[in-house]
């Protein structure tokens, strides 16, 4: 028999434990890590990357240094929640200038010091002045959508459309749009988060050594925030097990509206396509959580991933709901960091999100999770199908409420198979991750073996 296991208590820490006690990773000088991340605070899928990635390298390579560069400066909660859980972590922020000299002590410590450089974002300035220092870099889960942009697909496709889009694309097609091609043949490795990402690499006759799926750092999150979650769901009169959370997203992100700052030409166009699509997109959510509240009594938490989001739940999701729904149903005005929502997500029967990476969230955290993907949001949706859970991955515009609510029903009614289901989906998750490991390290003993000049 299987034990339960409390909220507090990750799956990912218990197959952590049981990969590591397995690992072949071989003994060697541990290395210093330089990881390029934390891009926006305003994004929970986003700045919880960062703790997933660290704590996958921690994981597997216990005794290794660490340092986080990040893209902006980061914010105190942010900084706190990494601090805490990470507390070897270096932090370096700063810049590096076109001669390679770095704006702080910190950085320019970091960048002389680390074995490898890091990242998921495809920034080719930063790695053609790392790769002056010959030691390696690498792609650590990254996207490569060469497709899906507003100029030339505004209102998107399924993902089974991309897939036949990029089949049919030139060999060169990577030169015109990625460019810098040298950049990504010099790197050690290129982990794509989906494997759209990675058929297009493949297609491309790049002569990197290792082209490979890797996943989005956000599989390896464990950061929780027990205390604050705790106190919230008390005020709110919710209990453990007994809830739903449903996310929602417009088409295309209003970062006028993130960044409170004055719109632009290009937001007016942004805001004409949400405001076509809005409504429809968000119609199946709303009727699983009508047929949820009628079905079942329980509640469901309307909660955000990106701070405008909060606005767009009340709008889009809680407003048109039926007057007998509405009691039951909580919209969280206030933003939180990811810590929070895992320690939340961790005592839901389930996520229901229009978002990509609440979903992951959920899932490292031992929650079945579904993705309603809208038509635009690229392919990174192609990662449940990637990991076993295609059935849990839906096109909104294919989609109803009442189909949601025949997926949703039989976890609610047995929750021990779900969660199986998704320890399952996280077993190969964290294979996966490991393997991203021993390549990177790998990549840090060749170059090590190479003498050195002096």
């Amino acid at each position: 028999m299987t034990p339960k296991l409390h909220p507090s208590i990750s799956p990912l820490l218990l197959l952590g434990a049981i990969l590591l006690c397995g690992s072949t990773l071989p003994a060697a000088e541990p290395p210093h890590i330089l990881l390029r991340e934390a891009l926006q605070y305003e994004n929970i899928g986003d700045s919880g990357r960062v703790p997933g990635t660290i704590r996958q390298l921690y994981q597997h390579l216990p005794e290794a240094t660490i340092t986080l560069w990040p893209w902006s400066h980061l914010h105190e909660r942010e900084q706190a929640m990494l601090t805490k859980a990470f507390p070897k972590l270096r932090i370096a922020e700063g810049l590096m200038d076109d001669s390679g000299k770095a704006s702080t002590p910190a950085l320019a410590e970091a960048w002389q010091d680390a074995d490898i450089f890091i990242t998921p974002a495809r920034h080719a300035k930063t790695f053609e002045l790392w790769a002056k220092s010959g030691k390696p870099y690498g792609f650590f889960g990254s996207s490569f959508d060469p497709v899906s942009n507003r100029k030339d697909r505004p209102q998107g496709d399924t993902l089974d459309e991309l897939k036949n889009v990029i089949a049919a694309l030139p060999s060169d097609h990577f030169d015109g749009l990625f460019k810098h091609r040298e950049v990504f043949n010099g790197a050690a490795f290129i982990f794509a988060r989906d494997t759209l990402s990675l058929q297009y690499l493949k297609s491309q006759k790049l002569s990197t050594p290792v082209i490979e799926f890797g996943l989005d750092g956000t599989f390896g999150i464990d950061v929780r925030d027990e205390d604050r979650a705790k106190a919230w769901l008390k005020r709110i009169g919710v209990e453990e097990g007994k809830f739903i959370c449903v996310l929602p997203r417009l088409r295309y992100t209003p970062y006028y509206r993130v960044r409170d700052i004055p719109r632009g030409e290009a937001d007016y166009e942004i805001d004409a396509i949400n405001a076509q699509h809005a409504d429809r997109d968000h119609a199946p959510l709303r009727d699983l959580i009508t047929l949820w509240v009628r079905e079942t009594g329980l509640k469901v938490i309307l909660c955000p991933e990106m701070t405008y989001e909060i606005a767009v739940a009340k709008e889009h999701l809680l407003e048109p709901l039926p007057a007998d729904v509405k009691p039951n149903v909580i919209w969280r005005d206030m933003f939180w960091s990811a810590d929070e929502a895992n320690s939340v997500y961790a005592r839901a029967v389930a996520i229901v999100s229009a978002e990509c990476h609440s979903p992951i969230m959920a899932l490292s955290q031992g929650t079945p999770a579904f993705y309603v993907r809208n038509p635009v949001d690229t392919v990174k949706g192609q990662m449940f199908r990637d990991l076993g859970l295609t059935d849990w991955a839906f096109e909104s515009g294919q989609t109803t409420g009442q189909q949601l609510w025949d997926k949703l029903k039989p976890l609610h009614e047995d929750r021990a198979t779900g969660r199986a289901r998704v320890q399952e989906a996280m077993t190969k998750a964290a294979a996966i991750q490991k393997h991203m490991i021993e390549v990177l390290m790998e990549a840090v003993r060749k170059h090590r073996s190479v003498p050195q000049e002096k």
